[in-house]
């Protein structure tokens, strides 16, 4: 009886990374392949530098309309105080900050641990008043100035400072 010993030779395959790779040179090869480069590190360094370019200026844009907000609330209810005392003093507004349930003016707005506006009485007769809300700190960056309220229900802003009350669009 004749036994034929047949010879398998088994083909170098490429698995190019895969985990079912054999031992082996492509096996080592995978090994030392670990880490980034520095050519990737840089572009991943660009590609943050870039999206915070672009971030940080919205999100500091929407810091300021929230306290912009803040400040038009803060209008809003000192005019219903006005409209309240008036209503139980026939002689007109006032400008007395206790008179309207402060303890004194200006009134600090805030919306973290700085002063963001400084609410007050601009000016009170027996048929008018003028409220307004001044920025303060990081808030005078914004191109909506400062916030004016009347008893007409005017609603304007001051913006450089010292300019007559005037209409921004997209202020109020």
């Amino acid at each position: 009886m004749a036994c034929d010993v047949q010879t398998v030779v088994e083909q170098p395959q490429h698995y190019h990374g895969s985990a079912l790779a054999p031992r082996g040179r492509y096996r080592r090869q995978a090994a030392v392949d670990r880490g980034f480069s520095l050519i990737e590190l840089l572009i991943v360094m660009v590609i943050v530098a870039i999206l915070t370019a672009v971030a940080l200026p919205s999100y500091q844009n929407y810091i300021l309309s929230t306290h912009r907000t803040d400040a038009k609330t803060a209008l809003l209810d000192l005019a219903a105080r006005e409209e309240r005392y008036l209503s139980l003093n026939p002689a007109g507004y006032t400008s007395v900050a206790a008179n309207l349930s402060y303890a004194a003016f200006p009134v600090t707005l805030f919306a973290g641990t700085t002063a963001d506006y400084q609410l007050s009485v601009a000016s009170a007769t027996a048929t008018s008043y003028l409220l307004q809300a001044v920025p303060q700190g990081t808030q005078t960056n914004d191109t909506c100035g400062a916030y004016t309220l009347d008893n007409l229900g005017n609603q304007l802003n001051i913006y450089p400072a010292g300019t007559p009350a005037q209409t921004i669009a997209g202020c109020w």
